[in-house]
């Protein structure tokens, strides 16, 4: 079976204290008979979650986990703000409960005051929601889902996991003007930061999945926070610390579509003691990604907020180095998202060091462009997603960096479609598995919103200069299948909009948003102190020390 050379089996997550390979009498560590859907950019995701909370009815069950809330965020205009529509749920009769990341304090830029917020005004309405710092030092929760579950409509039930926060600057589209309730980032991105992203919706069986993690974290009976400061707090503004039982878990919905899904997760090895789902931590999304990466042939093909950390694209490169025919295409954002005179370096020197690693390994074949929408302004890539030779693909709240490989909590996706897709080629790794529908479709689709090869009805605006041409004379999207034809593709439009810009922006704009990365020159006195800020602050280590040393996950 296909799904058995791509995908963890028993055994191979690596933490047999969790219950998510128990809850199926075959013991299988994926779910089957699933519709897993992507939902591309905030607004996608927004809207259609607004549609499926205000759906719900007393009696319902509404789960979520988040790294940043802002309750004034609108999910589709007016009235329509996420702590508005989660209290109306509440005092409908729908228990609501949800788990933030308490954070650190605001003046280091996170979000311990929205968060406190958030919970504060969802516990008037008779919901709830803890802050969470059951982390390791210096770490968050990065988890981010929403699970919905109908008491007597279960055809009804969804999940959402992805990399998209119910907070300010997701609630985007694929014009990427920017969220209007924007935070600040980079001075590049402007007042109101454009912003890519990924969701998926998700039905079936692996809803189940899904609300058993948040019951696992849940259902932890350790302190919200061990800081004697923040339990004092506590204390003190007689903040909710102690979770409410939970009603027990449903059935599963019936099998309904032809997606495999198996759930990764990274949880860190917690000083002292563990968590109990999770003993001496977890790493399944670093061991799922370099499983697929073994598999790997034809293209890699990559959206990540980071790509960073040269002892996380050491597979990647193992890969390239393995394989001569294998290409890699990243999308990363063009400028880190913050850019003061400490942060900008120790920001920096990680995707300076890892893509160095990755073309020392795959020279040519490694491409790795910015965004930018057309208005020339740089676009802030949020996205966590991976697609391997059109079979394997993964999204989630994971980024391509040790933080999320082994320090924070994190979820992801990956989705094996049972569903061969016909076009050519059908093989594109000669391995035999076969392109599938979900996974071609999902890279089609980011790949042609790069090359502005989108219905122009779905983003309201015309592209702004000619498709780039194809002289095989079948339709650029077709072609796009063909791995090698999609690498030259996002090369050739790269390069046109780098040449318009070179001479000065002169003529009409060439159609796409391609911009060819390169990583900008830090100077070597600035190297060093970076490197160890780097290790210590930015992309810390959460593996058990044995691990470190034998250089596993």
């Amino acid at each position: 079976m296909t799904r058995v050379r791509w995908l963890l089996v028993r055994g191979e997550r690596g933490n047999p204290a969790t219950r998510l390979d128990d809850r199926r009498p075959d013991g299988a560590a994926w779910s089957w008979g699933n519709e897993a859907r992507p939902l591309v950019h905030g607004a996608s995701y927004f809207a259609e979650l607004l549609a499926g909370v205000d759906a719900m009815r007393a009696g319902d069950l509404l789960l979520f986990t988040d790294w940043r809330g802002d309750p004034d965020e609108r999910l589709d205009g007016p009235g329509s703000e996420i702590g508005t529509v989660l209290c109306r749920a509440a005092e409908r009769g729908v228990m609501v409960k949800g788990l933030l990341w308490r954070s650190h304090l605001d003046s280091l830029h996170f979000s311990q005051k929205e968060n406190l917020r958030f919970g504060e005004e969802l516990a008037r309405a008779g919901g709830e929601c803890l802050l969470d710092m059951r982390v390791r030092p210096g770490g968050s929760h990065h988890q981010k889902l929403v699970v919905l579950r109908h008491r007597d409509r279960p055809e009804r039930d969804v999940a959402y996991v992805g990399g998209i926060d119910l907070c300010h600057n997701r609630n985007d589209d694929a014009r990427h003007r920017g969220d209007r309730q924007s935070l600040p980032v980079a001075a590049a991105y402007g007042p109101h930061p454009p912003w890519h992203d990924v969701q998926l919706a998700l039905r079936g069986p692996v809803v189940g999945d899904v609300e058993a993690v948040f019951r696992e974290r849940w259902e932890d009976p350790a302190p919200l926070s061990r800081s004697p400061l923040t339990r004092l707090r506590e204390r003190m503004h007689r903040e909710d610390v102690s979770a409410d039982r939970l009603p027990p878990q449903a059935p599963d919905p019936a099998p309904c579509g032809a997606h495999t899904v198996q759930l990764l997760r990274t949880y860190p090895n917690r000083l002292l003691f563990g968590y109990p789902f999770a003993p001496d931590g977890e790493r399944s999304i670093a061991r799922g990604y370099l499983k697929a990466l073994r598999r790997a042939r034809a293209l890699i093909y990559l959206e990540d907020q980071y790509l960073w950390s040269p002892r996380v694209v050491a597979g990647f490169a193992e890969a390239l180095r393995r394989q001569p025919e294998l290409r890699m295409i990243g999308v990363v954002p063009t400028f880190p998202d913050e850019d003061g005179r400490l942060t900008l370096p120790m920001n920096l020197i990680g995707r300076i060091n890892a893509l160095a690693e990755l073309r020392r390994a795959g020279g040519d074949r490694v491409a790795v462009y910015g965004l930018e929408n057309h208005a020339g302004t740089p676009v802030y890539v949020h996205a966590k997603v991976c697609v391997i030779d059109d079979v394997w693909a993964c999204v989630g709240s994971d980024n391509i960096n040790l933080r999320s490989w082994t320090h924070d909590s994190e979820l992801g996706c990956a989705v094996h479609d049972e569903s061969p897709d016909p076009r050519r080629p059908r093989d594109p790794g000669g391995l035999g598995d076969g392109a599938r529908v979900f996974a071609r479709e999902l890279r089609l689709e980011l790949m042609r919103e790069h090359l502005d090869l989108m219905d122009t009805d779905l983003i309201d605006e015309d592209p702004p200069g000619p498709a780039p041409a194809d002289p095989d004379g079948a339709s650029a999207q077709e072609a796009l299948c063909d791995p090698v034809e999609a690498f030259e593709a996002f090369r050739a439009a790269a390069a046109a909009l780098d040449a318009w810009h070179d001479g000065g922006c002169r003529g009409p704009r060439p159609a796409g948003r391609l911009r060819r990365y390169a990583p900008p020159d830090l100077p070597a006195r600035h190297r060093l102190p970076a490197r160890l800020l780097h290790r210590v602050l930015v992309d810390p280590d959460g593996r058990p020390m044995g691990l470190r040393m034998r250089r596993r996950f």
